[in-house]
């Protein structure tokens, strides 16, 4: 892993300062995120910059000095719709020549779609993977300087700490624990864009969650492809469950979750962390995939189901409110209707809160995308359907079982649909739409919950 020094950071800003002088006053950025929370997460780091170079923000390509679109490539639907809305900047670039458009994030360390972009796209100016954010400034410099085309392929694994945050809202924040991921499940593509497993220090985890809870956040989601892998390559015995009782231990009044964690890597040390840590949320999501021994190996996820099913017994052991989340997915490649069923039956046993339910897309350069795969896509779809209709009739039951209680919430926003005011959440992670006054939003709540659905709760605040 390189390290990344404070006086190479220090270089980057003052490359912002020069920007700004580029720029000139006036000037706006947009910045466009797609994917998961560890992408939010890295924008916030890529406004920072951009907010260092002098530019406040907009939602309007034809507003924008300069544009960044930060991309996902877990599913081929994403890159599809990325790159559909990348070609869109076109127009905005014929009507801004000056325009500076930049991709990064996943997809710029897929080697085919680097090449798609220098051959299709002709109106983007620079691209940079994931472990190039930290060099952001150095590299939008030099394409402002000499007017060139910048296609960026530095793949070197860091950890840079000082680059300047802006984040989105004021009550909830993401902190990145760790980057990469070392898992090479067979279907997935994070490890080769994402890079290997570093971790943060904890000090450097703890210094940024304190200046959070001392500015007021309530919510702070620590991230990472597997948070449960946390502190393998730090000296001494630092693991993800002592973490979390350091970030416990900081003062302030705010709700701590985490994702993503990976079952084979789960303990019963992170699930007393959980149970002993106040201000830990009583919510784990824990992506299971599939409920077939034989799929589970074909997917390299490392356990079994009676394995997970055990992880499940053990959690509920210590905290039986825990609410229990996961992902799914159908249809992998040779899945037989069986086996599809023993996926059926795990979610049956397990009776989770809430499902991500994904049918099979096959990933280019990954182990997964080279299997046979004979089961029609009808058939698969008539299991996504029956997988998901089994689902939502358990999260209707869990959720009915919230009406007539009590339970304190954090208000989070004003609600959209129009039949209540405020939108909240449960320590569980539960939505909840409310009856309330906006003077409320950004606090805890008592909340009195009158009705449930499959997908949400609803109240009053008492």
């Amino acid at each position: 892993m390189t390290e990344i020094t404070k006086e190479q950071i220090d270089a980057q800003l003052a490359a912002c300062a020069r920007i700004a002088a580029k720029l000139g006053s006036g000037a706006k950025a947009m910045v466009d995120t797609y994917g998961c929370q560890q992408n939010e997460a890295d924008s916030e780091r890529i406004r920072g910059y951009l907010q260092a170079m002098g530019c406040s923000f907009t939602g309007e390509p034809d507003e924008a000095d300069v544009i960044v679109v930060n991309t996902c490539a877990v599913r081929a639907h994403a890159e599809q719709r990325v790159l559909g809305n990348v070609g869109a900047l076109v127009h905005s670039k014929r009507r801004h020549p000056g325009q500076v458009i930049c991709i990064c994030g996943c997809m710029m360390n897929e080697p085919n779609v680097v090449a798609k972009v220098k051959g299709s796209y002709r109106h983007v100016d620079m691209t940079f993977p994931p472990q190039s954010l930290w060099r952001f400034p150095e590299l939008l410099e030099q394409v402002l300087s000499d007017g060139k085309r910048l296609f960026d392929a530095n793949d070197e694994d860091s950890v840079a700490e000082g680059i300047p945050v802006v984040r989105q809202g004021d009550t909830k924040a993401w902190v990145s624990v760790m980057y990469g991921c070392n898992n090479f499940c067979s279907y997935c593509i994070v490890p080769h864009v994402r890079g290997r497993e570093r971790s943060r220090s904890p000090e450097a985890v703890l210094r940024e969650v304190g200046e959070l809870a001392a500015a007021g956040y309530k919510d702070i989601t620590l991230l990472g492809q597997n948070v449960n892998s946390y502190g393998k390559d730090l000296p001494g015995n630092m693991d993800f469950a002592t973490l979390l009782r350091k970030v416990n231990g900081v003062p302030g009044d705010f709700l701590i979750r985490f994702m993503t964690s990976h079952p084979k890597d789960a303990s019963p040390a992170l699930f007393d962390a959980m149970a002993q840590c106040e201000k830990v949320a009583p919510h784990l999501h824990l992506p299971v995939q599939a409920g077939s021994d034989r799929i589970l190996k074909a997917m390299n996820r490392g356990y079994t189901a009676a394995h997970y099913l055990n992880l499940v017994e053990q959690l509920r052991a210590r905290i039986p409110y825990v609410v229990l989340t996961s992902d799914i997915i159908v249809g992998f490649p040779g899945e037989t209707e069986e086996e599809f069923r023993e996926t059926l039956r795990l979610i049956e046993q397990v009776r989770y809160e809430a499902l991500f339910t994904f049918l099979y897309s096959p990933r280019p350069g990954t182990p997964a995308a080279e299997l046979p795969d004979p089961v029609p896509a009808a058939e698969k779809s008539r299991w996504f359907d029956e997988l998901v209709a089994a689902q939502n009739a358990i999260s209707a039951e869990k959720h009915a079982a919230y009406v007539g209680r009590e339970l304190r919430v954090l208000v989070d926003g004003a609600d959209s649909d129009g039949k209540h005011d405020l939108t909240a959440r449960t320590a569980g992670g539960r939505l909840v739409h409310l009856t309330g006054d906006a003077s409320a939003i950004g606090t805890y709540q008592m909340a009195r919950i009158t009705g449930a659905s499959t997908w949400a709760l609803f109240g009053e605040l008492k």
